[in-house]
């Protein structure tokens, strides 16, 4: 009965909690990544307050500075690239692209017949548009949702030791045990800040970059979507710039898309390569298909919060289990 009245408590507190949970999750990533920054205010200030309010601040810069800029940005991006290939199809210069290649006439005729690619276009340029005012409009709820991040991140840094020892104190497993759970969560929110966002980022810059360089239209816009594709494991920025360097061939600028091939493959493609074991090490004890259903799995059940939460819940449970099996080979004797 008591265990029962635990389970229903804690499902409701989840409940509770719910509502709140992309901010918690961000607020506690933040916390864990910048915890060392934090505890070198605090041997510079000695006052948990005032370092932790300062943490705050710098953090804010850090990542609400770009994220605005960027935001805005993209959307106007994707406007006016929407706007250009409306331009394009409506006047029929893609036809005659097309045309230029012969093997490729049939494939452009089957589009017209299936597809009202001008009607097409001019709604995908309308409905960007309509999202650009709305972005704005709605930039003041962007407002408080990042104000209840960093509002809950201040008192994850300031009351850390804390809420740690309330861990502690609260955990049914053995301090050992407990320390074990939480230094793996800790582990797997590095590293799937820094071997997921830092290396995808990494790759939509400089995907972006080239984009921009060879005079390809709206570079912002497809470095972010080739960022977004590079988190999911399986797909990456070759979704993106494949097509765009087929569309300069298309226009005759081959030795801008062989550039774009060569720099996808020689310096986008290794970025992951490189940089993941440096950044990640052996951070991330999962297998690359459990790896997969984390993320991939997160991102559909929780949203973009389910980057961090699928891959924490995932591990939470292989130590769980983990530790139970230990606790069994305990009874049973087995070395």
């Amino acid at each position: 009965m008591h265990i029962a009245a635990i389970a229903a408590g804690i499902f409701l507190c989840y409940l509770l909690a719910e509502p709140f949970l992309p901010a918690l999750t961000w607020a506690i990533s933040l916390s864990v990544l910048f915890t060392p920054f934090q505890r070198w205010l605090e041997s510079k200030l000695s006052h948990p307050n005032l370092s932790a309010m300062i943490a705050v601040v710098v953090i804010a810069f850090i990542v609400v500075a770009p994220v605005v800029f960027v935001g805005q940005t993209l959307v106007d991006q994707a406007a006016q690239g929407a706007q250009l290939i409306e331009t394009k199809v409506t006047s029929g210069e893609w036809r005659r692209a097309i045309d230029a290649q012969p093997s490729l006439a049939p494939v452009a005729k089957k589009i017209e017949r299936e597809l009202d690619l001008p009607g097409m276009m001019k709604s995908l340029a309308t409905w960007f548009s309509t999202k650009a005012g709305a972005f704005v409009s709605g930039s003041m709820l962007q407002v408080v949702s990042f104000g209840l991040i960093f509002y809950l991140l201040f008192f994850f840094l300031r009351d850390r030791r804390s809420a740690l020892a309330s861990l502690h104190h609260l955990s049914p497993l053995s301090r050992v045990e407990t320390e074990t759970l939480l230094d793996r969560v800790r582990d797997t929110i590095q590293a799937t800040v820094y071997g997921t966002l830092v290396v995808s980022i990494i790759q939509g810059l400089l995907a972006g970059l080239m984009f921009w360089c060879l005079g390809l239209p709206a570079p912002l816009l497809w470095g972010v979507v080739m960022a977004l594709l590079s988190v999911v494991p399986m797909l990456g920025a070759f979704v993106v710039w494949i097509p765009a360097a087929l569309f300069l061939a298309l226009e005759g600028s081959w030795g801008k898309s062989v550039i774009l091939i060569l720099w996808g493959m020689l310096i986008v493609g290794t970025v992951d390569n490189l940089l993941r074991p440096v950044l990640v090490g052996n951070l991330l004890k999962l297998h690359t298909v459990l790896a997969f259903i984390s993320v991939v799995g997160g991102l559909m059940l929780f949203g973009p919060a389910g980057l961090i939460l699928g891959p924490v819940v995932l591990t939470i449970t292989t130590v769980l289990l983990e530790t139970w099996r230990s606790r069994s080979d305990d009874k049973l004797g087995i070395q």
